[in-house]
């Protein structure tokens, strides 16, 4: 386990502790519950030796009446105690989806590192719901233990051998069965872990479907997903043999400890020491005795898988950030200058450039991993490993990472859309209160877009916007950047699936829209690059170019044959 994190165990006990009073009032109910089941079999054998034996027909009468007032008290308490506990469950888990999701939203980042989506969301999801049924079992948990408490007094009443067979029998079969519940905890850790990888890869490859099918390796995608899930089974049949082996050995030696009250209180009637209907009650405590164990074993069950499922959550909520916090703040108001010295960070590779307050910059970089590295940096999703990225004079890494995206916006080039509708999307970008989004869906052409669906901005779009179009979905996602309205953007490749008539509009409405503002495109667009101020090339990691698109394009055989291939 990372320091700084919390532990698997210290998972559990603040999902347990967070539901303290509820838990309290549903183990409460559930004692009342198996106390009220332990009288029963007694109240019987009461009726036995005091109205059925005797023929009293008025003491008959009496007993039955108690026995219908245990039924109505025992089934109140279990309803009510069941809903309580199950609402404890639920609860505990939401709040672990919260802390998890608090976690992988955290600006610093962190939570994602070597992990696919599909895998975070098996654990929040899955996982969370293990753990919050431990919360909700150990209120069973304790009414199992307060109802094998109960009988052991009730037939030491009825017989000092029969109680101290409960009292000194009972500890040994728990402890035999937290040992059988290791290799159970074992398999379902590995169960859950395969079963979030393959959640991971099944989201990927329908994430990524379109080109899979573009390039024609569906097949190549099949096989892998079958493998993964083809593991995922494996692993989910060895835990449910261990499972089902565990259960089964505990309801097997609980069968042998009933047989054995049984058989004593048999054996101590025969004997004359106890009266037939101490007789019928000893027997009907020892079937009742099958209850509480029943319990015991699924809360140990449950215990089990809630420690592996606590584990994997805890090494996700003590992953470390991919960017430590800062306490710096930037100057207000930003005015949007930047600079990188010596910046070494991926492909970078001691890069250097100014880019002044207002400049509408273009970037070309003719290796793909260096423009992504650019970008991570100065969304300080990375901090270089050597040199600075300043903001206005301040080092990025001083600030902290909320700070930065308040102040610069990277537009990524695969940014999803959300399963919402167009406008929801557009406004995604805002922290709140009324906005035009006119201007932003006017220069990104998302205003085509919404004229072309059926409620226009209010059209509900599908999951990552695969209702639209590929150029739809980047104009729409232009749009979201350009409502923002922040005092730096960079996008990236924001056309590339996008008509060239339309590309055109959209680079001099971008042009007006942003103008005053520093905007940094990292494209190969030629129509972008042409309403640029001026225009760096990163080759090698560093800045090999710095003038205006037109020049470029007239003195330099490298970017004519990068921009306008």
């Amino acid at each position: 386990m990372l320091d700084g994190g919390p532990t698997g165990g210290q998972v559990l006990r603040r999902a347990i502790g967070g539901r303290r009073r509820h838990i309290a009032v549903a183990s409460l109910l559930g004692m009342t519950h198996q106390a009220c089941e332990v009288m029963v079999p007694v109240v019987i054998g009461v009726v036995i030796d005091e109205a059925v034996t005797t023929g009293s027909f008025d003491a008959l009468l009496a007993r039955l009446g108690l026995l219908a007032a245990l039924f109505l008290v025992l089934s109140t308490c279990y309803r009510t105690a069941a809903r309580i506990t199950d609402g404890a469950g639920e609860h505990a888990a939401h709040r672990i989806r919260t802390e998890l999701g608090t976690k992988v939203l955290d600006p610093r980042g962190g939570a994602d590192t070597g992990r696919l989506p599909g895998a975070l969301t098996a654990v929040a999801t899955g996982d969370a719901e293990r753990v919050g049924a431990v919360a909700a079992a150990l209120s069973y948990g304790i009414s199992a233990v307060a109802g094998l408490a109960v009988s052991a007094v009730v037939l030491l009443r009825i017989s000092v051998p029969l109680g101290l067979l409960i009292l000194l029998g009972v500890p040994p079969l728990l402890w035999i069965g937290h040992r059988i519940s290791r290799p159970l905890e074992r398999r379902s850790e590995v169960e859950q872990e395969r079963a979030a990888h393959a959640s991971g890869v099944a989201a990927d490859l329908v994430a990524g479907l379109r080109v899979l099918k573009g390039i024609g390796a569906e097949q190549a995608a099949v096989s892998r997903y079958r493998r993964t899930s083809q593991d995922s089974l494996a692993a989910a049949l060895r835990a449910a043999r261990s499972r089902a082996w565990h259960d089964g050995a505990i309801l097997a030696l609980t069968g042998v400890f009933i047989a054995v009250i049984g058989l004593v209180g048999a054996h101590l009637a025969m004997q004359g020491e106890i009266s037939i209907g101490d007789l019928v009650a000893a027997v009907g405590l020892a079937q009742f005795l099958l209850g509480p164990f029943q319990l015991l074993t699924y809360v140990s069950g449950e215990f089990a898988q809630g420690r592996a499922s606590a584990d994997r959550i805890a090494e996700v909520l003590a992953a470390p950030p991919a960017v430590p916090g800062g306490t710096a703040t930037p100057p207000r108001p930003v005015t949007g200058a930047l600079r990188l010295r010596g910046v070494t960070c991926g492909a970078l590779r001691g890069t250097d450039l100014d880019i002044g307050a207002g400049t509408l910059l273009g970037v070309v970089a003719r290796d793909p991993a260096a423009a992504s590295d650019l970008l991570l940096c100065l969304g300080r999703e990375l901090d270089p490993a050597e040199g600075t990225v300043e903001l206005d004079g301040v080092p990025l890494s001083s600030l902290a990472p909320a700070e930065v995206r308040g102040a610069i916006l990277v537009a990524h080039h695969d940014a999803d859309l959300f399963e919402s509708s167009l406008l929801d999307n557009v406004l995604a970008g805002r922290d709140g209160g009324p906005v035009d989004v006119g201007p932003a869906l006017t220069a990104s052409a998302a205003d085509e877009v919404a004229q072309a669906l059926p409620q226009g901005v209010e059209t509900m779009l599908t999951e990552r916007g695969r209702s639209l179009s590929g150029g739809q979905r980047q104009r729409v996602a232009l749009a979201r950047a350009l409502a923002a309205d922040p005092p730096v953007l960079v996008v990236h490749d924001p056309t590339t699936a996008v008509d060239t008539v339309t590309e055109s509009r959209i680079a001099a409405r971008l042009s007006e829209l942003r103008r005053g503002r520093t905007t940094i495109l990292v494209t190969t667009s030629p129509a972008l690059l042409a309403v640029t101020d001026r225009v760096v090339v990163i080759d090698d990691g560093a800045v090999t170019a710095d003038s205006r698109h037109p020049d470029l394009v007239a003195d330099d055989a490298s970017y004519r044959s990068v921009v306008l291939a």
